[in-house]
């Protein structure tokens, strides 16, 4: 009798360790409307999935879009419990900076930046608090010009050296979008157009705009352990 109970527990493991190794690792995204929209039919994190498929890593990943129109760093942290924390997630990508740099200018709010770093800071720790990991991502353009001379071109490149360094001395996975898009602009950008290349009005991603940064990611969070 000890036998056969001694067997069915063994057994009874060995099934529950073959769920817990088959369990999807849940991935959230989380930021502003380029996420929300990423979320969408043809949005970044829908192509993504079909990337995923095509390296037959579908029983791998759940991809959650968490993405609000308008946030800004400080709207991440006031929703990070109710969208993120809550929803126990493996992993976090934040990708926020647009709007904390756009809105100075578009509507005379934004985030400065000593703030911004700050607030970051706060987020990242209270996921790492809950074994959560966080993949971190620059903000890419607002503005397609190659040359440096959109209007906050200077802002973006000290927000995502922020971020760059950030990530590195807390040996944290980067997406540097902003390296990204701007190697691409340089490359695919003859006539120095201000849109119409990756987004569809200086910031929003086009279709082409949503596979660059799928795969962009993509790229990063396969790899990540």
């Amino acid at each position: 009798m000890k036998k056969w109970i001694t067997l069915s527990l063994f057994i009874t493991s060995i099934i529950l360790m073959g769920f817990t190794l088959n369990k999807k690792k849940k991935v959230i995204f989380f930021g502003d409307s380029i996420t929300q929209m990423g979320a969408g039919n043809g949005g970044y994190i829908r192509l993504m999935e079909d990337l995923i498929k095509a390296e037959n890593k579908s029983e791998e990943f759940e991809l959650v879009g968490a993405g609000i129109s308008g946030n800004k760093v400080t709207d991440l942290y006031l929703r990070l419990e109710k969208d993120v924390l809550s929803k126990h997630p493996d992993i976090v990508v934040i990708y926020v900076g647009i709007n904390d740099i756009w809105h100075k200018r578009l509507a005379g709010t934004g985030t400065d930046y000593v703030k911004f770093g700050e607030f970051y800071n706060v987020i990242v720790k209270k996921l790492q608090a809950a074994n959560i990991k966080v993949m971190i991502c620059t903000p890419s353009v607002i503005g397609e010009r190659k040359d440096n001379s959109n209007e906050q071109d200077g802002e973006l490149n000290m927000y995502s050296n922020w971020l760059r360094y950030y990530a590195k001395t807390n040996e944290l996975p980067c997406v540097d979008l902003r390296t990204d898009f701007q190697n691409y602009l340089i490359a695919n950008n003859p006539s120095n157009e201000e849109k119409g290349l990756l987004t569809s009005d200086r910031v929003h991603l086009n279709a082409k705009g949503n596979q660059f940064v799928a795969a962009s990611m993509w790229k990063i969070l396969k790899d990540l352990k």
